[in-house]
């Protein structure tokens, strides 16, 4: 993959490794817990502040979660969509607002990864609230990991995985069918909001597997979010992805396996 050098690049550069920076240094600190999904309102300042607060328990878990996902999401996802943003750079060099309108195109993009990882953590809280009542998940915790792992692993052959991952795999494409420039700034939202959909679309199975592995990971942030880069952007991408399938399955099998061997 070319890397365009355009003024958007250092900016770019910058805004990732914040993201990165930041997420390092609230994984090492003692406030590290508040990125898993882990007791957030029982202990230490947030519980003080859930005390206070009305409805504290669930909005300032919300909050943080939502802070969380979005430097995940901005760490993780944002490099994977970089030849989109040159393409629609170059394309809208010409306009004086070229820099707002790349920035309402990322914002589209977030905004839609959001959604998605506000669903996530809604499904997380669910099964985390069906543990608590079944003794025996509590004590086969092992089974939801495995179920995400073979997930992970089969969505890999599925042809929705591939009708995204085409889509996102040609970013000129994209923007000539979804961009429209009549109304520049909310059409530059909609190109954002349309290629996340797609992203999540081709994306969403590996990054559930952050809630196997723990969402305060970074040293499996670094891993998934090269591995999605290179299926969307690398020539050869494409190739990594029925592999990477069938080490996901086997993953998940050999867990199961492990856990019947050795209940």
């Amino acid at each position: 993959m070319r890397v365009l050098r355009t003024p958007l690049t250092p900016v770019m550069a910058l805004l990732i490794a914040s993201a990165w920076l930041a997420l390092s240094l609230w994984a090492a600190s003692p406030y590290g817990r508040y990125l898993d999904h882990g007791n957030w309102s029982d202990i230490g300042l947030a519980a003080a502040i859930c005390r206070a607060l009305p409805a504290g328990d669930v909005l300032l878990p919300a909050v943080l979660y939502a802070g969380g996902w979005l430097l995940m999401t901005t760490a993780m996802m944002l490099p994977t969509t970089l030849p989109l943003l040159h393409r629609f750079e170059r394309l809208t060099s010409a306009r004086p607002d070229r820099h707002r309108l790349v920035l309402l195109l990322i914002a589209g993009y977030l905004l839609v990864w959001g959604a998605f990882g506000i669903a996530a953590h809604l499904l997380d809280a669910a099964l985390h609230l069906i543990v608590r009542q079944s003794a025996g998940l509590a004590s086969n915790g092992w089974i939801l990991g495995a179920v995400v792992l073979v997930t992970a692993g089969g969505f890999q052959f599925s042809r929705l995985k591939y009708r995204c991952l085409d889509q996102c795999r040609s970013p000129l494409g994209f923007i000539m069918r979804h961009w429209r420039g009549r109304r520049p700034h909310w059409d530059a939202l909609l190109l954002g909001a349309h290629h996340g959909a797609f992203c999540v679309g081709c994306c969403w199975a590996i990054m559930l597997m952050m809630f196997v592995v723990g969402t305060g990971n970074v040293g499996w942030m670094l891993a998934l979010g090269a591995i999605m880069a290179v299926e969307k952007n690398m020539p050869w991408g494409r190739r990594l992805s029925h592999p990477l399938g069938v080490m996901l399955v086997a993953w998940g099998a050999l867990v199961i396996a492990v856990n019947f061997a050795w209940p």
